[in-house]
């Protein structure tokens, strides 16, 4: 009985802690319905201000005619227009032609060094030097692709083009490679991979050839031809002949050269397509402006009268200024107004009717941005707030947008020139030996030159940042200081850092056919002194002379000290440093230990050089 009533007694307990239990259960889910909701308010809010931003783009008219002229290329009568234009506002207005000159100037103007590194000076070397240079110095690729003239002209190409063909005529006996340019307007059809756009199989050329006939005559044929791309050499029945009736020119594959192609398109933008319009709209601004002053200039005073002395003003301001009797020039600038009591004359206020030039200075800049220009460059123009650390900063993104036209330009070079060794060593009489085989799995040529010789093609530009020759020289002094790097490096470092243009040639001359480096012959500055020296070790004075240079690893006689000295100086400049007197250490590399009580009276000629 007394179990049970405890029991009972407990009862009320427990239901009211699973009453709470279950209370805590219904608040969480409540909590947990709440916050759903939430979010699905706030999905839906979300879905309707995405529908609506899409409503208000599929719904503008505008927003479709931009996008359904995105989807599709222009067409060819649509872009040989486009071209036209771009060409004619590259020679009429100045912006335009300023800024494709900059941009010329910028990739060209200090050149390229191009240099094959195998150049025959090793054993079983090969000379591709020779071959790179042949195909570059060739006169008629000079004119048309590798010349000065031919690559600023082709860089303006692809300002008002946007692209350009560059065709290999090859002959099949020798290798020797030729290049000629094909414009645009030629070139009605890229024909390419069916399962990959960006594969280019044939370009379809159609010009009008002009005949000159035996008795001066001139007649005019139409021509079509289809054209291989460089990187597309079929074999077998894969390679035709015809192509829906075209000829097909194998001796002849051509590179196509493009810029600003949208993804899927086949073929280039011109630079100058976005800043035409806003070129034209600067121009319209001047010319408003220019009209507007010319108009303002018409009145310069105004003359008050009363009464019958308007007329006799009127007469008077009519009449031709007078002239001066000494020389009979026109007296109109700072004449004296003489009026009567009642008649005032005063200038026009202007403020008011006056618009600032500089107003119009963000079309000007419109049209820098979309040539990648500095609007200050541009206009030749710091503007107001103009500073050189201004000018300067923006010219670094510009540096960069230069940078990567030169990087096209390279990859250009590089293949043509990869070309001209590949032919070289497939023809029968070819200036180089080796194997051209076909890569299994890419189905592409791959060249093996004989003796293991290396086609590497190397690319030196300069840099696009001013630096100052002095700082180039001092680096260059300091690599030298290392005795790590070969003499003939640093003359070429050196020619290189002081504009010398014919770097290649001067570099033949100083490496003879062994490999090994020569040596140039210093001034005779130094005579005297070497006479001197020479009289007191006993030697001949009659003998002394300026020497050649020689390398750090030769060691002069000790009879000599004209030599011992000259040794001494190249150890410094090519391989090791000079004792500095009153460093109390002459343990270096290639001297011997001096007394520092002797230093001062130290002969040069006593230094015995150990170099290696």
């Amino acid at each position: 009985m007394g179990r049970s009533r405890r029991h009972r007694q407990h009862r009320p307990v427990a239901v009211a802690v699973a009453e709470s239990a279950d209370l805590r259960h219904r608040v969480a889910i409540a909590e947990n319905n709440a916050e759903l909701a939430e979010r699905r308010l706030a999905r839906v809010s979300l879905e309707e201000s995405v529908a609506d931003l899409e409503r208000a783009v599929l719904n503008d008219p505008g927003w479709r005619r931009f996008t359904t002229l995105t989807e599709q290329e222009f067409t060819d009568e649509g872009r040989r227009q486009l071209r036209a234009v771009c060409r004619l506002m590259s020679i009429a207005n100045p912006l335009i032609r300023r800024g494709l000159n900059l941009r010329s100037a910028y990739v060209w103007a200090s050149g390229v060094e191009i240099t094959a590194r195998a150049d025959g000076q090793d054993e079983d070397e090969q000379d591709v030097q020779a071959v790179v240079a042949a195909f570059l110095d060739d006169e008629a690729n000079q004119r048309a692709v590798t010349g000065p003239a031919a690559r600023d002209r082709l860089e303006h190409c692809l300002g008002t083009d946007g692209e350009l063909w560059i065709a290999c005529f090859t002959r099949p006996v020798s290798g020797h490679v030729q290049t000629r340019v094909f414009l645009a307007d030629e070139i009605s059809e890229v024909i390419h991979n069916p399962e990959d756009r960006s594969e280019p199989w044939y370009y379809r050329r159609v010009w009008t050839e002009k005949v000159y006939n035996a008795d001066g005559s001139v007649t005019y044929a139409q021509r079509e031809r289809l054209y291989p791309d460089i990187d597309y050499r079929p074999i077998g029945r894969q390679k035709l002949r015809q192509l829906g009736g075209i000829d097909i020119a194998w001796d002849t594959p051509t590179m196509h050269v493009n810029v600003n192609r949208p993804e899927g398109w086949l073929r280039g933008i011109p630079d100058a397509y976005a800043a035409v319009n806003w070129a034209r709209a600067y121009k319209e601004f001047l010319e408003q402006w220019a009209t507007l002053m010319k108009a303002l200039a018409r009145f310069a005073w105004r003359l008050t009268a009363k009464g019958s002395q308007r007329a006799q003003a009127r007469a008077r301001i009519a009449q031709a200024p007078g002239r001066d009797p000494a020389t009979g020039d026109a007296q109109d600038v700072g004449g004296t107004a003489i009026t009567p009591m009642d008649a005032v004359l005063e200038a026009i206020p202007k403020s008011g009717a006056t618009i600032d030039a500089e107003s119009g200075r963000p079309l000007a800049m419109m049209v820098a941005s979309a040539l990648d220009m500095p609007v200050t460059m541009l206009l030749s123009d710091p503007g107001q707030t103009g500073a050189r650390a201004v000018a300067e900063t923006l010219d670094q993104p510009t540096e960069l947008a230069m940078g990567q036209r030169r990087d096209l330009w390279g990859a250009v070079y590089q293949r043509l020139i990869r070309y001209a060794i590949t032919e070289a060593v497939r023809a029968p009489k070819g200036a180089l030996k080796g194997q051209v085989k076909r890569d299994q799995v890419t189905g592409r040529e791959v060249l093996t030159l004989a003796g293991e010789t290396d086609d590497t093609i190397d690319l030196a530009w300069p840099d696009l940042d001013e630096t100052e020759t002095g700082a180039v020289i001092t680096a260059i002094k300091a690599a030298a200081d290392t005795g790590t790097v070969p003499p003939e490096v640093i003359l070429r470092l050196l020619l290189t850092a002081l504009g010398v243009r014919d770097v290649d040639g001067i570099m033949r001359k100083m490496v003879g056919e062994d490999g090994e480096f020569r040596w140039p012959t210093p001034p005779g500055a130094g005579t005297g002194a070497d006479a001197a020296a020479l009289a007191r070790g006993g030697g001949d004075p009659a003998q002394a002379g300026p020497g050649r240079m020689a390398p750090a690893d030769e060691q002069p006689a000790v009879d000599d000290p004209a030599g011992q000295r000259q040794a001494d100086m190249d150890w410094g400049l090519f391989g090791g440093r000079r004792d500095n007197a009153g460093d109390g250490d002459r343990g270096e590399v290639g001297a011997e230990p001096v007394d520092e009580e002797d230093d001062e009276d130290v002969d040069l000629g006593r230094f015995q050089l150990q170099a290696g």
